[in-house]
């Protein structure tokens, strides 16, 4: 059962949807999970609890604005090209702190996929002293060509198929969610958007997780995570596209579990 947290951040009220996983002992580590571009909660089905569990932490999911039973995005309202570092620099933190989640004390890891990955990265970068490690699946550093195209299907897709009503399953505004996403990544200006020279202020372990077969970036992404942060460990799945933790659900957590109990 999700529940709603309200606080603000970048200026406005925002209403949060949230859920703790995994297990209830204070002194485990936590994982924050944060979603997919088209992700929610609900989005993520089972994989946070069974990861947590599986390994004895706490994990945190939840909602970005505009996702699931969050504050959907304004009707009138479009993306900046910096929305991934404002969710980094400005949401995450506030949410933390309003469900009562000390980052200087606890330092929480960071399980981001694709757009959440991107967003992970950030934070860890602008507060490396606020995060134990980071765990990316197939996470974004700059804008390829592949990004760009697969993304332009998925807009033929939203509008010639059923993918509208099969998503309205995850969100209460399926267009917020998808036309947030969907405008941003298509505009032509985002076609600059890069984070790779914020890269070598993460400090904290990084595992970056890409699959072979990814339809939305290639092995570029992780391998230019590796160059800019030489102490992070990089997993290349086979058989396995732009969903490691359900294509192989198994092979990750597995990674997970290593790299988290790993001595430092």
């Amino acid at each position: 059962m999700t529940s709603i947290v309200q606080f603000r951040a970048s200026g406005r009220k925002l209403a949060v949807e949230y859920e703790f996983v995994g297990t209830s002992d204070p002194a485990a580590p936590l994982i924050v999970f944060l979603h997919e571009g088209l992700g929610s909660v609900t989005m993520w089905r089972d994989f946070p609890a069974t990861l947590c569990e599986a390994i004895g932490t706490r994990g945190l999911v939840y909602s970005r604005p505009g996702y699931g039973k969050s504050t959907p995005r304004p009707l009138d309202e479009n993306w900046g090209v910096d929305f991934m570092h404002v969710q980094a620099r400005d949401v995450l933190p506030a949410l933390l702190e309003a469900v009562g989640v000390d980052e200087s004390r606890e330092k929480p890891w960071l399980f981001g996929h694709s757009d959440g990955g991107s967003i992970a990265l950030i934070h860890a970068a602008l507060f490396p002293q606020k995060v134990g490690g980071v765990i990316v699946a197939a996470p974004h550093i700059f804008v390829e060509d592949i990004s760009v195209t697969s993304i332009e299907q998925t807009r033929e897709t939203y509008l010639q198929t059923d993918l509208r009503s099969k998503l309205a399953r995850y969100h209460d505004d399926v267009d917020s969610a998808f036309w947030g996403w969907n405008d941003v990544w298509l505009n032509p200006a985002f076609r600059a958007w890069n984070i790779e020279a914020l890269l070598p202020q993460i400090t904290c372990p990084v595992l970056a997780i890409q699959g072979v077969d990814d339809e939305y970036g290639t092995m570029a992404q992780i391998d230019g995570i590796a160059c800019a942060v030489p102490h992070a460990h990089l997993l290349k799945l086979e058989n396995c596209g732009h969903s490691p933790h359900r294509d192989q659900p198994g092979a990750v957590i597995d990674a997970v579990r290593k790299f988290i109990a790993a001595p430092r």
